[in-house]
């Protein structure tokens, strides 16, 4: 195996769990909730939950599109190896 694959392969594991990690640390769309718990919530705190949730979805699309170039990358490489017409 081509040590190309391999740290492409390597790269692609690694944005793998960085998507599955900002996936995992945004919050629910969970509007109203407070109401049944009784949790209040503040001014300051909403404006907080925002911030963080719109760099965590920010994020997200980019570790998405990079994976998506990783994955295409890594098929049209081994299409071309197959063929033979690179790294014979």
């Amino acid at each position: 195996m081509n040590a190309l694959f391999i740290v492409l392969g390597i790269v692609l594991a690694i944005v793998s769990i960085a998507i599955i990690v900002v996936i995992i640390l945004q919050e629910g769309n969970q509007q109203g909730i407070g109401v049944v718990t009784g949790a209040a919530d503040s001014y300051f705190s909403k404006n907080k939950a925002r911030s963080i949730d719109a760099f965590l979805s920010r994020w997200t699309k980019v570790f998405a599109a990079v994976f998506v170039v990783f994955v295409i990358a890594l098929n049209v490489l081994s299409f071309l190896q197959e063929k033979g017409i690179i790294f014979n």
